[in-house]
């Protein structure tokens, strides 16, 4: 934050748990992260769309440790209901009345059909379909992470929520948009270069998402090690 932050800088924004890298951020980066925000007199803005998926442990809310944030959060990721164009904004008091502007000329409100929808998400047996989808969730990204590995794509961040797998591809080398054309032209598997998150070694990264059932990505991980023969010659 203090490297960054300029004469033009608000707000700190962050995401967690982190899309493409499942980092989940603790309590106690989230309030180092409010201190350096409020010591420039700005605001912590977080991301928390992908809350609730997490696997071993719970991923705490900034509001936790900073009543003065700015958390964004959806209905489509943990609720599964991408698509609906259905989230909220919680924010602080005094920015209110400026957010209720924004609102009213971009977008004015919700569907009332999504909003609906909606209130089936927090009945009793929803809840259990849900954790039963994050448990499965669970097993996909167990399979996945040492299968990808074991290829030689390298993997620092052990992914502890949303439903992706950040991967370095140096190893095998190349661009990693031409990496991932190859693998769409050749074994028709959709990969994501890093170019799509930033630009920080984004060349040689790339995203893959374990939102396929099981036997799926068993038969990705095939088509990956037949594609690696083919781009490597």
């Amino acid at each position: 934050v203090e490297r960054y932050w300029d004469h033009d800088t608000v707000g700190a924004l962050v995401a967690s748990p982190a899309n493409p890298t499942g980092t989940v951020l603790d309590r106690e980066a989230l309030a180092g992260l409010s201190r350096a925000t409020r010591a420039h007199n700005g605001h912590l803005v977080v991301d928390e769309i992908y809350h609730g998926l997490t696997y071993g442990m719970d991923a705490p809310s900034a509001l936790e440790v900073d009543d003065q944030a700015f958390i964004l959060n959806s209905f489509s990721k943990y609720f599964g209901m991408t698509g609906w164009r259905l989230g909220w904004l919680v924010a602080p008091p005094a920015a209110i009345p400026e957010l209720e502007k924004l609102a009213q000329n971009l977008y004015i409100s919700a569907p009332s059909m999504a909003q609906h929808a909606a209130l089936a998400c927090f009945e009793p047996r929803t809840i259990e379909i849900l954790e039963e989808r994050r448990a499965e969730f669970a097993r996909r990204r167990d399979f996945l992470l040492p299968a990808l590995r074991e290829l030689g794509f390298g993997i620092t961040v052990e992914p502890q929520g949303a439903f992706y797998l950040y991967a370095d591809i140096s190893k095998f080398g190349g661009d990693a948009f031409a990496f991932c054309r190859h693998f769409l032209e050749t074994e028709y598997l959709a990969i994501t270069p890093g170019i799509d998150f930033g630009r920080h070694q984004a060349s040689h990264h790339v995203r893959f998402a374990y939102t396929q059932s099981l036997p799926r990505l068993q038969e990705a991980v095939e088509r990956i090690a037949r594609g690696l023969r083919s781009w490597q010659g």
